[in-house]
């Protein structure tokens, strides 16, 4: 969860402005991007989305700047791909199979809509910033927003635009459609339903648990520690099927973007979590011999 800040201009800010500008730093960035995409017309897509992803990436960080809030960026992994596989869709071959392009594009737009949406309900405005970037302040200091913009904004940037590289083959190759198709739509549907399972299982216990020291250890969350974390490293590997279904002598590139993402989570993203959870919440701490910290498996007996 998010934490108050009491820093520069945000806490001068209403929630609806902050939102506003929030919107319009999304929107200045996508701007941005189109007409650094209009300008390299005659690039390969994939060197011009990336050019485009860049750009995009510094202006919101201008904005993270300009509020000393570096949530303004939280939103940007599930916004960003849209435009991205749109841009790419756009020209795409006439002869690329349609079915499989609406697939992985309508299940792109649910995953992104529904991620979106939960970091709107669950913001608070411009006073509110994710716990590890604070932690990541306490440790730098005045050297924070050099490695805010490398470890918050960039690197997660380039994560995601690495996850979306088997939409290039998805989207453009003529291959007819297979059993790999029919795969890759059910794990990357039946991702996006753990995500949106595990979220709406936690909020329903933080809005109930008697105890502040209670630790969720029903549902999904009895047999992972993290299912939400499980569930979008699943939909990468989802969107990994549909190119390899697109191309199968693509897999050895497209592939940089499931592992890649799939570090990200098992390296950094779990025991960091796991860390501040055994901090907070003693209880955890019990959990993490016996409960599996991503994938979902039946829990071992206590030793």
């Amino acid at each position: 969860m998010a934490e108050q800040v009491e820093r520069g201009i945000g806490r001068r800010l209403s929630y609806p402005a902050a939102l506003a500008l929030v919107a319009l730093a999304y929107a200045a960035a996508l701007a941005g991007a189109w007409a650094l995409v209009g300008w390299l017309d005659g690039w390969p897509p994939l060197w011009r989305a990336a050019a485009g992803d860049l750009l995009a990436t510094g202006i919101v960080f201008a904005f993270s700047l300009a509020l000393d809030n570096s949530s303004v960026y939280d939103p940007y992994w599930s916004l960003a791909p849209l435009p991205i596989a749109g841009f790419w869709f756009a020209l795409a071959p006439a002869d690329a199979p349609p079915v499989r392009a609406g697939l992985a594009l309508g299940l792109l737009s649910l995953w992104g809509g529904r991620l979106t949406f939960n970091w709107l309900r669950r913001w608070r405005g411009a006073q509110d910033e994710d716990f590890r970037y604070r932690e990541i302040r306490a440790r730098t200091g005045r050297g924070y927003w050099p490695a805010s913009f490398v470890s918050i904004h960039l690197m997660p940037t380039i994560w995601v635009f690495l996850g979306l590289l088997p939409l290039l083959p998805t989207l453009g190759s003529a291959r007819p459609l297979g059993p790999l198709d029919a795969l890759a739509a059910a794990v990357t549907l039946a991702a996006i339903a753990v995500e949106w399972l595990a979220d709406r299982q936690l909020a329903r216990f933080a809005r109930s648990r008697p105890d502040p020291q209670a630790v969720l250890d029903t549902g999904l969350w009895a047999w992972s520690r993290h299912p939400n974390y499980f569930g979008e490293v699943l939909f990468w590997w989802g969107l990994y099927l549909f190119g390899l279904a697109a191309a199968p002598a693509a897999w050895w590139w497209t592939l940089a973007g499931p592992v890649s993402i799939t570090f990200l989570f098992t390296v950094i993203s779990v025991p960091w979590m796991d860390r501040r959870m055994n901090a907070r919440r003693p209880a955890h701490a019990a959990r993490l011999g016996t409960v599996s910290g991503l994938v979902p498996w039946p829990p071992r007996r206590p030793r």
